[in-house]
C-alpha cells in the first residue's frame, strides 16, 4: 500500500550494474566527499555520515544509514542517517509548537525571514547547484538552475507577503459588510521527488511559511544529501533570527511517509511523485478529511501544426525530449506532427540525437549536455519500455540501448510506427523515450493530446492565430499547462504549476496558488443597530 510505495532506493549493490561500480560503492575509503575534487561537499556541511533528522538541532535519524549514489559513476557520495516514526514524531511536535509563535507574527516581518533564506542560498547557489547536479545526475546549469529557482520563488513570496489579501463583497442588507480573509492552516508536510530535489520544497516553503505555517520535509531518499544540505542553509537563517523550527526535516523511508500522511497535525501533504502512489496520499488525506497538493505524472505531447516555425520546434522537440535525460515531470513524450512535416522534422530531430551522444558525459563536466539516469530501477523501466514499444511493433528511429560505460547510461530513444493509443504510449515512462506520430490536423492532433490519462503539461506549434485560440480553448488542450511556440519543458514561477485528471489537480508556485496553504474564513459584520436576517426573513 502507502508504505510499500514510498519505499526508498533498494540496497546499494541492486543499484550498480557493473563491476567498477560495485567496488566503488563497497569501497569505505572511497567516498566522494573525502575527495578534495569534491570540496563543495565539505563547504555545504556535508561530513561521511550526516544526521537526517532535524527539529531544531541536528541528531542521527535512528533508523537505517543509507548510501548516496553518484549515478554517473556508482561511487558512494556520502551516508545519511535516517528517520524513524519516533524521529518524525519528535519534527512534528516541535514544528507545531513553532506554528504557534510564527503564526502570531506580522506577515512582512515572514517575508523577510524568507527573504534572507533566498540571499542564503545565492551564496551557496553554486555548490548545492553542484550537489544537485552530483546526487540527481542532471547537467550542472540544470543544477544551479533548480537552486536559482528556489532563489526567485523567495522574491515572489517576499512581495507576497506584503499582498495577501481577502476581499470585500457587497451585503443585502443595508449597514452589513462581507469579508473574506485567509489565515495559515498549521504544519504543512512536504514529501518531494528525486528528479527535482531542491526546488519542488522551495516552491512549498517559500509561500506556505509567508503564509503562517510551518513545513515539515521528507526529500527522496536517493537525494538525501541535498535534503540535508537545503535544510542547514534554511535552518541556519531561522536560527540567526532567534526562531523556532518552523522548518523541520525528517528522511526517511515508508513509515516515515506514511506516518506524515496519517497525522492529524499535518494539514496539508504537498506530494510529488508517481501517480500510484499520489492516488493513496490523496485517498488517505480525504479519509482524515484533510487537504492535499498532488504533483503527479505527466505524458506531455507537443504538437507541431502544419504552419509552424519549424526551427523553433525543433529546438523545443530537442530539449523537451532529453532535457534532464529525459526525468522531467514535464518531460516531452510524444510528438504529434502534421503529416507535411512529418518526414523531414523525425530526420532532422534524428540527426541532433546522434550528435548528442558526442556531449554524454558526468554531470559536473562543462561540456556535458546529456548525463545519466538517477538509478538502475530507471535504467529497467527503460530496458522495458523499449522493448515492449518494440514488440508492438514500434520502429526505433535511433536509440534503445545502454550506454557503455559506469553509471546509469541509456540512449536517446525515438519510437515510430505506433498506433497513437498504444498501452506503452499511454503509460508515462521516467526515460528519455519519445513516441512520434503522423498527425493529419489540428483537430486530431488535439484529440492524441487529450487521450492520456495524464494533464500535465502540453505545447502547440504554430504561425497561425485561429489554430492558437482553438488549442487554448474549451476544444483545446486538457492540460494545466497549455504553451504556444514554446517547450512543455519546464515553467516560470509566475504562473499556477501543476496538471489535471491523473496528474493530480495540485498548483504550485505562482498567480493564486498561495491559497491553498490556507484557510479561508467568510465574515459578515453588521455595523447597524438593527438585526435583519438574510432574504429578508421574518422569524417571529
Amino acid at each position: 500500500m502507502i508504505g510499500s510505495l514510498l519505499r526508498g532506493a533498494p540496497k546499494i549493490h541492486s543499484l550498480v550494474r557493473n563491476p567498477t561500480c560495485t567496488r566503488y560503492a563497497r569501497g569505505m575509503a572511497t567516498y566522494l566527499v573525502d575527495d578534495a575534487k569534491y570540496g563543495f561537499l565539505k563547504d555545504l556541511g556535508l561530513q561521511r555520515v550526516n544526521s537526517g533528522v532535524y527539529d531544531g538541532e541536528w541528531v542521527a535519524g535512528s533508523a537505517q544509514k543509507i548510501q548516496s549514489i553518484d549515478p554517473a559513476s556508482g561511487r558512494v557520495i556520502a551516508e545519511v542517517a535516517t528517520g524513524s516514526e519516533q524521529d518524525v514524531e519528535r519534527c512534528m511536535a516541535a514544528g507545531v509548537a513553532a506554528y504557534q509563535q510564527w503564526k502570531n507574527l506580522p506577515a512582512p516581518y515572514r517575508g523577510e525571514i524568507v527573504r534572507q533564506i533566498g540571499d542564503e542560498l545565492r551564496k551557496y547557489r553554486e555548490p548545492l547547484g553542484k550537489l544537485v547536479a552530483l546526487e540527481m545526475g542532471k547537467i550542472l546549469p540544470e543544477g544551479v538552475g533548480e537552486v536559482q529557482e528556489f532563489v526567485d520563488i523567495c522574491d515572489y513570496a517576499v512581495g507576497l507577503s506584503r499582498m495577501v489579501g481577502g476581499a470585500i463583497f457587497p451585503s443585502e442588507r443595508a449597514q452589513h459588510t462581507i469579508l473574506e480573509k485567509w489565515n495559515p492552516l498549521g504544519l504543512v508536510g512536504v514529501i518531494s521527488a528525486f528528479n527535482f530535489p531542491c526546488a519542488v520544497f522551495g516552491w512549498n516553503a517559500a509561500i506556505a511559511l509567508v503564509v503562517g505555517n510551518s513545513v515539515l520535509w521528507k526529500g527522496a531518499p536517493t537525494t538525501s544529501l541535498v535534503s540535508v544540505a537545503t535544510t542547514k542553509i534554511v535552518a541556519d537563517v531561522i536560527r540567526r533570527n532567534n526562531l523556532p523550527p518552523v522548518v523541520t526535516l525528517c528522511q526517511g523511508e515508508a513509515d516515515v511517509g506514511r506516518r506524515m500522511v496519517s497525522d492529524e497535525r499535518v494539514k496539508l501533504m504537498s506530494f510529488t511523485g508517481s501517480t500510484a502512489v499520489g492516488r493513496m496520499v490523496g485517498v488517505e488525506m480525504q479519509r482524515r478529511f484533510g487537504r492535499c497538493l498532488l504533483e503527479l505524472g505527466g505524458n506531455n505531447a507537443l504538437i507541431v501544426n502544419e504552419d509552424a516555425p519549424l526551427q523553433m520546434a525543433l529546438d523545443a522537440a530537442f530539449f523537451g525530449c532529453i532535457g534532464t535525460a529525459g526525468q522531467r515531470c514535464t518531460t516531452t513524450r510524444r510528438l504529434i506532427i502534421h503529416e507535411r512535416l512529418y518526414d523531414d522534422f523525425v530526420r532532422k530531430l534524428t540527426a541532433r540525437y546522434a550528435n548528442l551522444l558526442q556531449r554524454v558525459g558526468h554531470p559536473l563536466e562543462q561540456a556535458t549536455l546529456y548525463g545519466p539516469l538517477h538509478n538502475q530501477q530507471a535504467v529497467q523501466n527503460y530496458q522495458q519500455a523499449v522493448a515492449e514499444a518494440v514488440a508492438l511493433g514500434g520502429k526505433l528511429e535511433c536509440g534503445g540501448k545502454l550506454i557503455d560505460r559506469p553509471g546509469f547510461f541509456v540512449e536517446p530513444t525515438i519510437v515510430s510506427n505506433l498506433p497513437h493509443d498504444a498501452p506503452v504510449v499511454r503509460r508515462e515512462t521516467f526515460a528519455p523515450i519519445v513516441y512520434v506520430f503522423k498527425a493529419k490536423s489540428l483537430s486530431e492532433a488535439i484529440a492524441w493530446n487529450n487521450e492520456v490519462d495524464q494533464g500535465l503539461s502540453s505545447s502547440l506549434f504554430t504561425n497561425n492565430v485561429q489554430s492558437a485560440f482553438q488549442w487554448i480553448g474549451e476544444n483545446g488542450s486538457d492540460c494545466g499547462i497549455v504553451n504556444i511556440n514554446t517547450s512543455p519543458s519546464g515553467a516560470e514561477i509566475g504562473g499556477a504549476f501543476g496538471g489535471e485528471k491523473h496528474t493530480g489537480g495540485g498548483r504550485e508556485s505562482g498567480s493564486d496558488s498561495w491559497k491553498q496553504y490556507a484557510r479561508r474564513s467568510t465574515i459578515t459584520v453588521n455595523h447597524s443597530t438593527d438585526l435583519p436576517l438574510a432574504q429578508g426573513i421574518l422569524f417571529e
